[in-house]
């Protein structure tokens, strides 16, 4: 069972719907509240489900576009990072002289 709190809204999520369910009944017995189903978004994260799939998916995407826009950066051309999947940085991989800099 995960409980993610967040000032006053609660995410639940459990793969055992009988703890659920009686984690929901001891948050009625001890706060006043509502259920308000499945979620579809939290903290600007949209919740994508393929229950027959079993995947579970998280998207930012309009949250990006939100930032885009306040940046007047809608119409900006996407382009590909130098840094692949999986790749690690550190510290050592920072320029260190003037030279390495420019």
């Amino acid at each position: 069972m995960f409980l993610i709190l967040y000032v006053n809204d609660i995410l639940l999520a459990s793969n055992d719907i009988n703890m659920m369910r009686e984690t929901k009944r001891f948050l009625f017995r001890h706060f006043d509240m509502k259920d308000l189903g499945e979620a579809s978004y939290v903290l600007g994260l949209k919740i994508q489900r393929d229950r027959n799939k079993g995947i579970l998916g998280l998207s930012q995407k309009a949250y990006i576009e939100r930032i885009l826009k306040r940046y007047s950066m809608e119409h900006c051309k996407p382009g590909n990072t130098p840094v692949a999947k999986g790749d690690k940085l550190s510290l050592n991989q920072c320029p260190k002289t003037e030279l390495e800099k420019s």
